[in-house]
Parts: structure tokens; C-alpha cells; sequence
């Protein structure tokens, strides 16, 4: 008796939980992921090449003593004030003079230019006798030969003298004035001062041989100070080498770059990127939301609660976006945020 109450209690224990499976509520586990969306429009996309570099001034010159004699540094007419490092020059304008009485005393300079007026005046009034028969033509060979000798002799004594000038030879800025007492003795190659017109600026970089097919002149470059990441340049590249080092098999390509801000500054270390490819009108993706899955990329949109995940198919990328060549369309959402842990139809709640 015992025993059968036991089969009768164990068997209504199963009718109990086979009802309960059979006729129970289909309770949902899964809670819904929080994730933030974008809505896809047709942008603007580059893609690039890079390298980085020095920045080099676009015209520098280096000034020197070209005779030995005596310093002074002028005044700036601009400042009022002796020159100095970081003053705007001018082209001509006379920045340090050497003085040398022996060197103007050995090139008579004088007397060279008194000369060059009498021959001058000598050979144009042997012209007027020539041309009424008062001279023959060897008179007057002999007379322009000794016009063009003293005119030599003149403008070289000027060259010589002028060597004691120190000029600026094109508009610039100084970047370096080497410190002289006044009336110090200067000897034939010492240096006086560094000018450099930076408003133009070149870099030269080196890219790897793949790179090679999709560069080329007159392409478009961004450039960036690593110290400024927030500020970037135009520029332009102006020369491809055709040819590869041998040892590095890199090719040399050459940038000029707009400054007339003067953001950046001779010797600075830039980051140059070179638009290689561009288009105007793409579905265009943030670069982060493309999963890399079995079979292909894949990015997740929200769909009426549900992530519905897609297989894409990319083509031109950046470091921040990609081009979606298919499987998105513009205006459907892309979930941009919560999408590591999403599954296909997996429950969503979009944030605002």
C-alpha cells in the first residue's frame, strides 16, 4: 500500500511539470541592448597616403664676408633698432658694412669712374666725326674699345666694393645674426647672417614602392605639425622621382606647402598626407563600427528594435571612415555605439 501511494505521488509530480512545459508563458531572456545610431548620408571621402618629414624654407641664404674689414651692424629702418634675429627684410636692404680703407684705395674707384666718363664721352663724339668722314672706322673701333674697357674696369671696382656691403638678397626674414663688437675685425668667409623666406615652404619624403602607381605631381597633400595635430596645411606635390633606391626601395617625392600664416617654421617635423584617391558623393561609415567576422565585414543597423546585422563591402578608407561600396543605403541606422556584444536580431534600446 505504502508503495503505491509512492508511484501515485511520482506520477502526478510528472503530469504537474509536463503541463507547466506544455501550457506555461514564453518567457524572453534576452534584455535589450542600449546602443546609440547615426543616419547613413552620401559625404565626401580621401583616401591617403602618408609619410612625414622636415619642412624646409623655399628660399635661404647664407651671408658672409666676401673681404675682410672692420664690422658694423646697421639699423633697421622698419624697427628703428640695430637688426635683429626675426626682423623682416627687404631685398637690398643693408643689413651689416665692412670697412676697408686699403681695399678702397687699391680699387680707385674714383678714378675708374672719371675714366669710364671720358671714354664715354670720347667714343660718342668719335661716332659723330665717323659718320661725317672727320675719322676712320679703326679711330673709332680704337675709341669704343677704350669705352668698353673703362666701363669693365668701373663695374668691376664697384663689384669689389659692394663685397663690403652685407645685403639682403630677396625679401625674408633673418633667423640668424652672428654676434660682432662693433669695429671688429672680420677676415673673408666669416659668417654674418641667415635669411630665409619660409611663407613658401618644401618638404621631401620618401614612400615605399606599392605606393608608387597612385602618386603623382599636382596631387593635394594635408599637412600637419605633430606639436599643432589640430592645425593642418595645404599643399601641393610638385616632383615624383620615376626612380627607387637601391638599398631602401623607396622613391623620393617633393611637397610645397602654403605658410603665409607662418604656423610652421623651418626644420619642423610634419605628418604629410597625400590624397590619392577621392569621391564626392558616398555612403561613407565610421572606420570603428566595421566588424571584421567570418566571411566578410560587417556593421549592425536598427530596425524597428532589432539589430539587423549586414555584410558590407568597402572600397576607398581613411583612417577615421570608410566607403561602403554595398549593403548599406543612405538614411537607414547605423548603430554606431553597444554594437561589440550585438548578435543578428538581437533586442535593441536606442538612446536618445
Amino acid at each position: 500500500m505504502y508503495h503505491k501511494h509512492i508511484r501515485y505521488l511520482f506520477f502526478l509530480f510528472v503530469i504537474l511539470v509536463c503541463g507547466c512545459e506544455e501550457e506555461g508563458p514564453d518567457i524572453d531572456v534576452e534584455s535589450a541592448i542600449p546602443v546609440t545610431v547615426e543616419t547613413i548620408t552620401l559625404g565626401e571621402i580621401k583616401e591617403y597616403v602618408f609619410a612625414t618629414g622636415t619642412v624646409r624654407a623655399a628660399r635661404e641664404a647664407e651671408l658672409i664676408a666676401e673681404q675682410p674689414g672692420s664690422y658694423s651692424l646697421l639699423t633697421n629702418p622698419r624697427t628703428g633698432k640695430p637688426f635683429a634675429m626675426g626682423d623682416r627684410v627687404a631685398a637690398g636692404d643693408l643689413i651689416a658694412r665692412l670697412a676697408n680703407p686699403e681695399l678702397e684705395n687699391q680699387v680707385m674707384l674714383d678714378s675708374k669712374k672719371l675714366n669710364y666718363e671720358i671714354s664715354e664721352r670720347e667714343f660718342t663724339k668719335q661716332k659723330q666725326l665717323f659718320e661725317k668722314g672727320g675719322v676712320t672706322l679703326r679711330e673709332l673701333t680704337d675709341a669704343e674699345r677704350a669705352y668698353i674697357d673703362a666701363r669693365y674696369s668701373y663695374d668691376n671696382a664697384r663689384l669689389q666694393l659692394d663685397k663690403l656691403k652685407i645685403t639682403a638678397p630677396f625679401d625674408g626674414i633673418l633667423v640668424n645674426l652672428t654676434y660682432y663688437t662693433p669695429a671688429q675685425q672680420l677676415n673673408i668667409n666669416s659668417p654674418i647672417a641667415r635669411v630665409m623666406e619660409y611663407r613658401k615652404l618644401y618638404c621631401e619624403l620618401s614612400l615605399p614602392e606599392s605606393e608608387m602607381p597612385r602618386v603623382a605631381v599636382d596631387q593635394h597633400a594635408a599637412v600637419t605639425n605633430y606639436t599643432h595635430p589640430d592645425d593642418t596645411l595645404g599643399a601641393v606635390v610638385a616632383q615624383v622621382s620615376p626612380a627607387l633606391d637601391p638599398a631602401s626601395r623607396m622613391f623620393a617625392v617633393t611637397v610645397t606647402i602654403d605658410n603665409d600664416s607662418l604656423l610652421l617654421r623651418p626644420g619642423m617635423f610634419v605628418k604629410v598626407d597625400i590624397v590619392v584617391a577621392k569621391k564626392e558623393s558616398a555612403v561613407v561609415i565610421p572606420k570603428d563600427v566595421v566588424l571584421e567576422r567570418r566571411g566578410g565585414k560587417r556593421v549592425f543597423v536598427a530596425e524597428k528594435g532589432i539589430a539587423v546585422e549586414r555584410k558590407i563591402e568597402i572600397g576607398l578608407s581613411n583612417p577615421d571612415r570608410v566607403e561602403v561600396l554595398s549593403g548599406l543605403e543612405a538614411d537607414e541606422r547605423l548603430i554606431i555605439t553597444g554594437f561589440e556584444t550585438l548578435r543578428h536580431r538581437s533586442r535593441i534600446k536606442v538612446l536618445k
